[in-house]
């Protein structure tokens, strides 16, 4: 089997060569979707051909396996010329698989549009796809140009992919909704993880204050990290002290919001991070309490890992149903309506002032958390058990 695999904007070719070392990439506590796919080829026998919209050109071939980062055209610019770059990006993928002769391509959606891998089908080329994001926000209808998109893409789910790789919840049911019930398979798949990753953090149970609330995400307005400074500075107001932030993570927000927060004296109680690698991230978890994921209903949420890291960490987790993930930790959680800065804080008091509550969701995390280290429920799993439908040609 020969299979081109679309693997999004992550570093691929730095995971490929830890991959054959038989290693894990430490800079991510899941094990990597590249990583898994790496070993899916290597199980059945299959030559790949990966690309990756990472931004450094590069590429890389053993093994039978061609890697190859390609950046998306025009991915900084905004309107018809943000959608032109991805409709271009994804013609090249499909002229890729043609000169590879490839029997399934693989695409995770990152960087593409999902209409064009229609005419895989003419070609006789098998489409797998894979939802990591919902396909439109969850609380808002798509626009004009959504809904053309979403119009144009429902052959491929309805009739022309090989079977849909979807994390649960949200997506499943958007999908669902696209295609009036009739799509083609839907497998669904969880982060996964290695057990030891976590080992010891849940035993370090923080029990004195200040109660911390810790952020892993990108640093950007839509992912709610400015109503987490609103909470901040009602706290301030009040005099109240014993609960206190940290954030990790990048983004196009974090230098403002580095201003708001110092312009606010907020500092020792609102720290700012920026992206936390590996065994230090690990320490972030260990040294909270709970773990927010305040994602705005604007953004067309994914299942968002750190939900699952929340769990495996033991640490309650504070979100929305704007967050998939929500439905497989929903006893270890606390939901809070969309867009809620009021219900978000009242989420984070209730966990810092109620003991009994705190503790009944901690120990929700352990019965929750199994579900991540189960590798049957991986994406892996997930796609070798749709390749394995596809005949070579």
């Amino acid at each position: 089997m020969r299979i081109l695999y679309s693997s999004g904007p992550g570093d691929s070719i730095g995971t490929f060569r830890l991959w054959l070392r038989g290693e894990d990439d430490p800079y991510v506590p899941d094990v990597a979707y590249s990583r898994q796919f790496f070993d899916v080829c290597k199980e059945l026998g299959a030559e790949a051909w990966v690309i990756s919209s990472n931004p450094r050109v590069e590429t890389v071939e053993e093994r039978g396996i061609r890697v190859e980062h390609r950046p998306v055209p025009w991915n900084g610019a905004s309107g018809l010329k943000w959608h032109a770059g991805r409709v271009r990006y994804t013609r090249g993928l499909l002229r890729s698989a043609l000169e590879f002769r490839a029997d399934a391509i693989v695409v995770s959606g990152h960087g593409t549009h999902w209409f064009p891998f229609k005419k895989a089908a003419r070609h006789d080329i098998k489409v797998v796809v894979c939802l990591h994001n919902t396909l439109w926000p969850v609380l808002h209808q798509p626009g004009v140009v959504g809904r053309a998109l979403l119009r144009w893409a429902r052959p491929l789910f309805a009739r022309d992919c090989l079977g849909v790789l979807s994390h649960p919840g949200t997506c499943v049911e958007q999908v669902a909704t696209l295609t009036g019930g009739q799509s083609r398979p839907v497998v669904p798949f969880l982060p996964y993880y290695r057990a030891a990753t976590f080992d010891g953090i849940s035993s370090r149970a923080e029990s004195t204050p200040p109660f911390r609330v810790l952020f892993v995400g990108r640093i950007e307005q839509n992912k709610g990290v400015d109503d987490l400074l609103e909470i901040a500075r009602q706290f301030d107001r009040e005099g109240r002290k014993d609960i206190e932030f940290d954030l990790c993570g990048d983004g196009s927000r974090l230098e403002g919001l580095k201003a708001d927060v110092a312009r606010a004296g907020l500092g020792e109680r609102f720290r700012l991070h920026g992206f936390v690698p590996g065994a230090a991230l690990r320490e972030r978890f260990a040294r909270s309490h709970a773990v927010v994921v305040p994602t705005r209903s604007t953004f067309t949420e994914g299942y968002n890992a750190v939900v699952s890291e929340a769990v495996l960490s033991g640490r309650p987790v504070i979100t929305s149903r704007v967050c998939p993930a929500l439905g497989s930790v929903a006893d270890a959680a606390v939901e809070v309506p969309p867009d809620d800065v009021a219900g978000y804080r009242a989420a984070i008091e209730r966990l810092a002032g109620d003991a009994t509550f705190f503790a009944a969701r901690r120990k929700a995390c352990a019965r929750v958390a199994s579900q991540f280290l189960d590798s049957k429920n991986s994406w892996g799993a997930g796609l070798k058990s749709i390749l394995s439908t596809a005949a070579p040609r």
